[in-house]
């Protein structure tokens, strides 16, 4: 393959594609609740979600490059990304960028007037998340209400309502990616604190585990409220067994400070909750 495509997915982390599947499990999440309450079903809007995810998630990866790339030499983890060795220039990046959006705005001519205007506001956001990581302490928040609105925005191409159920799930989602965010930050922690980089990792200090595991029972917490209220069969439950399991599973990799494999479970976890909805509304209710 030509060199040169190569750095261009490099650049999207498009052979990184877990953080594709982080930001798309949430927004599954959102379609599947909003099919839910609605009581329709259109497979049309799972195709706009899937490649969605790819689009935002590499929108975000490439700006953050742009963002970072004096800064990322610096950290052994991103130190041989696209713009730090050279293969791309800033001039091609931007105009990847520029191909990016203009691909995620054509995709949303698919969708309603409600979804247009939340996947602007959001966009928006997620444009400036970058920057945040040097003047916000906890910049891990901003990655949760950011990343997070996926559910939102999914959601919005169900229904027009937003529920009590939605705003539970979304709160949820949002400790979910703090949590996960904690753990991979931890891994980059003493080349943050070189380059003068904010994260919960360090704010947080030694509680950085201990609160981002309250954070993500919080998001098991959400699951199970959700549960409750909209009547889920005890199937359900049995999901929600195999999610503690992991959970604890997850605290074992903590303890040998494994980082990276803790955030990267979080993966399955998404998996997991998106089967349990889709085996609840397509074979249940």
């Amino acid at each position: 393959m030509n060199k040169k495509i190569i750095s261009f997915i490099e650049l999207a982390r498009l052979d990184k594609p877990i953080g594709i599947y982080l930001l798309l499990w949430p927004s599954l999440l959102g379609l599947l609740l909003g099919e839910l309450q609605s009581g329709a079903i259109n497979f049309k809007n799972y195709i706009i979600v899937i490649v969605g995810s790819v689009l935002v998630r590499s929108c975000g990866c490439v700006i953050n490059d742009i963002s970072d790339f004096r800064i990322d030499k610096h950290v052994t983890r991103t130190s041989r990304r696209p713009l730090v060795v050279g293969s791309l220039s800033l001039i091609e990046a931007w105009i990847f960028f520029i191909i990016l959006g203009f691909l995620s705005i054509t995709l949303l001519m698919f969708t309603n007037p409600l979804t247009i205007k939340i996947s602007i506001f959001f966009a928006i956001l997620i444009a400036f998340y970058p920057l945040t990581k040097r003047f916000i302490a906890a910049p891990q928040f901003i990655l949760g209400v950011t990343f997070g609105s996926g559910c939102l925005i999914s959601y919005s191409l169900e229904s027009s309502v937003f529920s009590l159920s939605l705003v539970i799930l979304y709160m949820g989602i949002i400790a979910w990616i703090i949590s996960f965010d904690t753990y991979y930050a931890l891994e980059d922690k003493d080349d943050d604190i070189k380059i003068n980089i904010n994260s919960t990792a360090i704010l947080w200090g030694k509680n950085a585990v201990m609160y981002a595991k309250i954070l993500h029972l919080i998001f098991y917490g959400s699951l199970l409220y959700l549960a409750i209220l909209n009547q889920f069969s005890l199937y359900f439950f049995f999901i929600f067994f195999v999610l503690i399991f992991i959970y604890f599973y997850q605290g074992q990799l903590i303890k040998k400070s494994k980082f990276l494999e803790a955030f990267k479970i979080n993966n399955l976890i998404g998996l997991i909750c998106v089967l349990g909805f889709m085996i609840e509304i397509f074979l249940i209710n």
